[in-house]
C-alpha cells in the first residue's frame, strides 16, 4: 500500500475512473474510496418486544364455582363448601403456546409465549397457584373438592377474586436469545352465604 493513491490509508478500495471522447481519446486514473460502512443490525431484544406486542396477549377468562356475580347475580357459594377455579376456554392468546416473529433489515427474531402459572387471590387473604384447573360439572352435587385448583371460604360475604396469569416468552434471533415475562390479571366477585341450620323439636303425642 505504498502506492500514493492510497493516500496513507490502509483500508478501503481503489476505483478506476475513465473519461473519453468520441475520437477515441481517453484518460484513466485511480481514486481511493473508503470502504462502505455496513449498517448495524437491529437490537434483537427490541424486535422480541415487538413480537410480544403482536401476540396481543389477554388475561384468562375465569371459570369458577360458584358462578361469578357478574354473570349470575343469584348464584351463591356456601361457607364450608368447595369452590372451584379454572381457565375457561383457553386460547393461544390467553394461555399459549403462541408464536410471533418480527423482521427488520433482513434480520428476524421469533418469540414463543406460554402461561407458566395462574395465581388466584381469593379475596380473603388466601392465594392459590394453579395450572389450567379442572372445570366443575353440575353432576357433582356432593361437595367434591377440585383436584387441582380449589378453595373453601370460612365466612360469608362478597369476595373480589383476582386471577393473574404469569407469561413466559422465550425469544431468539440475530445470534442472541432471552426471556420476557409479563403478567395479566382479571377480577370478579363471588358471593358466599352461610347456611343456617334450625333444629325443630316435635312435641310428643
Amino acid at each position: 500500500m505504498t502506492d500514493p493513491v492510497w493516500e496513507g490509508n490502509t483500508t478501503g478500495t481503489i476505483i478506476e475512473c475513465r473519461i473519453g471522447t468520441e475520437g477515441g481519446w481517453s484518460n484513466t486514473w485511480d481514486l481511493w474510496a473508503a470502504a462502505a460502512q455496513l449498517a448495524a443490525p437491529p437490537d434483537p431484544a427490541e424486535l422480541a418486544r415487538r413480537a410480544v406486542e403482536r401476540m396481543q396477549l389477554a388475561a384468562i377468562r375465569m371459570g369458577t364455582f360458584p358462578e361469578q356475580a357478574e354473570r349470575a347475580p343469584r348464584d351463591l357459594g356456601y361457607v364450608g363448601w368447595n369452590s372451584w377455579m379454572w381457565v375457561s376456554n383457553p386460547t393461544p392468546a390467553t394461555w399459549g403456546p403462541i408464536t410471533r416473529s418480527v423482521s427488520e433489515a433482513g434480520y428476524t427474531v421469533s418469540a414463543t409465549g406460554q402461561v407458566d402459572k395462574v395465581v388466584w387471590d381469593m379475596g380473603d387473604g388466601t392465594t392459590i397457584t394453579c395450572g389450567q384447573g379442572k372445570p366443575w360439572r353440575s353432576i357433582w352435587v356432593h361437595n367434591e373438592p377440585s383436584p387441582d385448583c380449589g378453595h373453601m371460604y370460612s365466612k360469608d360475604g362478597e369476595y373480589t377474586i383476582t386471577a393473574t396469569s404469569h407469561w413466559v416468552v422465550n425469544w431468539s434471533g440475530i445470534g442472541q436469545s432471552g426471556t420476557i415475562t409479563t403478567q395479566l390479571s382479571d377480577t370478579a366477585t363471588l358471593r358466599i352465604a352461610e347456611v343456617q341450620v334450625v333444629n325443630v323439636v316435635t312435641p310428643e303425642s
